[in-house]
């Protein structure tokens, strides 16, 4: 929804997107965004240790929920919007309570420092991905840990699951994309994506395609079924930290060290 809003607020006789707002509250470095499902509320992690919720109709600040230091890295609204988790450099997921902005739950993989977390659409898992390689697949409602995948030997910077909820696909740095089988933690499938570290990840609404962005400065549109690339873009010039698909899946839209965010209009 938030990306319908900017697509909405572009300039077409100039083709640019119109600044907004500017969210100011952290006193360090953002490490990471995420919006709800709605498009309505904004979570912001920071090297400050906190995690701030932003109203975005109105650009303003409505809550502010502290974190033990380097607890709070990556943040993901749940699907339904009510809670919101953050990864921890002990490898523990602790999940905030949107409304009360209290910690509600933990959930503990004993692992390295968690890099990426995704929440399955069906509102049933939860994944993490650590710099160990280690992928921890969790049952959110019991906060049993189903799974343990060993399959990368270098940090997951992004996991993303299928719209279905049935594939969890995987990205590291050693430059393979992974697809497991959710149910029964099947590895499905190994692709040597690109030349580099692989950054970002996100399947198409209708599951049909995925698509990944790279250390190399590409984004990659994929077939999902035949595990194929279909389409190469070579825009940015440095490298592509995040990629995504707009919610009708018409548009791809990624983001760079090149300081520029990329609108692409889907070529398949």
């Amino acid at each position: 929804a938030i990306f319908e809003r900017l697509l909405s607020s572009r300039n077409n006789k100039e083709d640019v997107l119109n600044h907004r707002w500017n969210l100011e509250g952290h006193q360090l470095g953002v490490i990471s965004v995420d919006i709800d499902h709605r498009g309505a509320v904004a979570a912001s992690s920071a090297l400050d240790s906190h995690i701030r919720l932003w109203d975005l109709e109105t650009g303003k600040q409505m809550k502010s929920i502290e974190g033990v230091p380097v607890d709070t890295w990556t943040v993901r609204f749940s699907p339904d919007g009510h809670f919101l988790a953050s990864g921890s450099h002990t490898g523990q997921v602790n999940i905030f309570g949107v409304e009360s902005g209290k910690r509600e739950s933990s959930l503990d993989t004993r692992g390295k420092f968690i890099l990426s977390i995704a929440f399955s659409p069906d509102g049933k898992q939860l994944a993490t991905g650590a710099t160990d390689g280690i992928v921890n697949l969790f049952d959110i409602t019991t906060g049993k840990l189903l799974h343990t995948l060993e399959g990368h030997a270098m940090p997951i910077r992004s996991l993303t699951f299928s719209p279905d909820s049935q594939l969890l696909a995987t990205a590291s740095d050693d430059g393979h994309i992974k697809i497991y089988e959710v149910q029964h933690a099947n590895l499905g499938a190994t692709i040597s994506a690109h030349k580099s570290w692989v950054l970002s990840l996100d399947f198409s609404p209708d599951n049909k395609h995925f698509v990944s962005s790279s250390s190399d400065k590409t984004v990659k549109i994929w077939d999902s079924a035949m595990r194929q690339c279909v389409h190469t873009f070579t825009e940015h010039t440095d490298q592509v930290w995040q990629v995504t698909y707009n919610e009708p899946g018409s548009k791809i839209v990624s983001v760079s060290d090149d300081k520029s965010l990329i609108i692409y209009d889907c070529p398949v």
